[in-house]
């Protein structure tokens, strides 16, 4: 266990499974109390994990932590949370929007109620759960804000292959870089983090298919890059599109096989928007 993160209060949105849940993890492993916030209270049938069952996770390894239902799609519930964290902390270190919904479709075939939904899951809720914390991140001395959001690739081939994900998701990255400028005089840094291969999650598993997960990193290479990320000092770092192998080889890390899903695995494949 490192103390990168010590005494670090960080809220983690989306955190019941995947990368969420493991950079509530590794947060939590570098001293940070990590509010463990998500939609999924009660188990799910075929989803694993809860914000209960990550909590759990956090305190056998002997880390603080407050699980919290939360749903980004609702204004109310996102204000309920805030509450609570001023309640038990008093302050708010770093707001993690880990929170995303993917659907792969053109123009032509997405459904207007699913591109809403996908559009108040990415793009909505990163402003609206920015707003809401500005007050308690203020109270910090060294804020940030960091967004799962890509860098702005804007090739015909990626807009032509799925224009609503992508807006919303290129969204989430336009908002972060206006925050960044807007936010530099309160001192909260603002960023937003990608992968550069996929990540064997359930999202890639069910929407980009099983045959990509023995090409896919673990999640655990977006917790690494997202916790140094979050570990820089004051205004070091902001206004940033990031990949996570990139970052990680700016800090000196050099050694990647371990992050692999499947040691005996095809050559990994890129992730959205990412082209080499």
């Amino acid at each position: 266990m490192t103390s990168a993160l010590k005494n670090r209060v960080v809220l983690i949105t989306g955190a019941s499974r995947g990368i969420g849940r493991q950079i509530a993890l590794t947060a939590a492993e570098q001293g940070a109390a990590v509010v463990i916030a998500a939609k999924s209270d009660t188990a799910h049938a075929k989803l694993p994990g809860t914000i209960h069952t990550v909590a759990e996770e956090v305190r056998r390894r002997g880390g603080v932590t407050l699980p919290l239902r939360l749903d980004v799609r609702d204004d109310q519930s996102i204000d309920a949370v805030m509450r609570a964290i001023d309640s038990e902390f008093g302050r708010l270190d770093a707001l993690v929007n880990n929170a995303g919904a993917i659907r792969l479709e053109g123009a032509a075939d997405l459904e207007m109620k699913r591109f809403d939904l996908i559009h108040t899951i990415n793009t909505r809720a990163v402003l609206a759960c920015s707003k809401a914390a500005l007050g308690l991140l203020e109270k910090s001395d060294n804020a940030h804000i960091l967004s799962l959001a890509p860098p702005l690739n804007l090739s015909p081939d990626w807009l032509g292959r799925y224009a609503p994900y992508t807006v919303t998701k290129y969204g989430m990255t336009l908002l972060s870089l206006g925050m960044a400028e807007e936010f530099r005089e309160r001192r909260i840094s603002v960023n937003t983090l990608w992968p550069r291969t996929t990540i064997a999650t359930a999202a890639v598993e069910f929407e980009v298919g099983t045959q990509y997960l023995a090409r896919s990193r673990t999640p655990q290479i977006v917790a690494d890059a997202a916790c140094r990320i979050l570990s820089t000092p004051p205004g070091e770092l902001t206004g940033q599109t990031l990949l996570d192998e990139t970052y990680l080889r700016s800090c000196g890390v050099t050694e990647f096989d371990g992050y692999r899903h499947d040691a005996e695995g095809e050559a990994l494949a890129l992730d959205l928007f990412v082209d080499a």
